[in-house]
């Protein structure tokens, strides 16, 4: 069943630090580092980030991949116990019952954060693409740069 969950079509989140009075849940738990759980409007939901993959860290019967449990805790330390804005795009649940969404820290787009500092890798899937070229821009930079899993994993191939 779908959660009543409204579409929000701004593009751009109002900036201040502590989130913005647009701010319309709170990041009660980090699940990994491209899945949280938020309160919204006093229902806890399993938020996975649109547009991005983080490194897995916590799939049953998987090992930890490379780069991510630096992954998880930047995902903790930046969003934990902050007030964020979601943003939704054409599908708001995916298969395993997760809402699907955009998160902005203030006026940060955090799915593109975390692809420019390389902890997420772009990965989209359609008809969820409003910010595609935005996070290939970003993935490009950090690959260039050799950030995160691009300079750690990729060119290295250890943890």
């Amino acid at each position: 069943m779908t959660p009543d969950v409204p579409i929000v079509t701004s593009t751009a989140a109002a900036s201040t630090s502590g989130g913005s009075p647009r701010s319309n849940a709170l990041v009660t738990r980090v699940v990994d580092g491209d899945t949280v759980e938020v309160d919204f409007r006093g229902r806890t939901l399993t938020v996975r980030l649109i547009g991005i993959d983080t490194p897995e860290a916590v799939a049953p019967g998987e090992p930890v991949q490379c780069y991510a449990l630096q992954a998880s805790s930047y995902t903790t330390q930046r969003l934990e116990g902050e007030r964020v804005r979601l943003q939704f795009d054409v599908e708001r649940i995916d298969p395993y019952g997760r809402t699907l969404a955009y998160v902005w820290l203030g006026s940060d787009l955090f799915n593109e954060t975390l692809v420019r500092d390389g902890y997420a890798f772009v990965t989209t899937y359609p008809p969820n693409v409003r910010y595609v070229d935005r996070f290939r821009a970003a993935q490009r930079e950090a690959r260039s740069a050799g950030r995160g899993v691009w300079g750690r994993c990729v060119h290295e191939g250890a943890c």
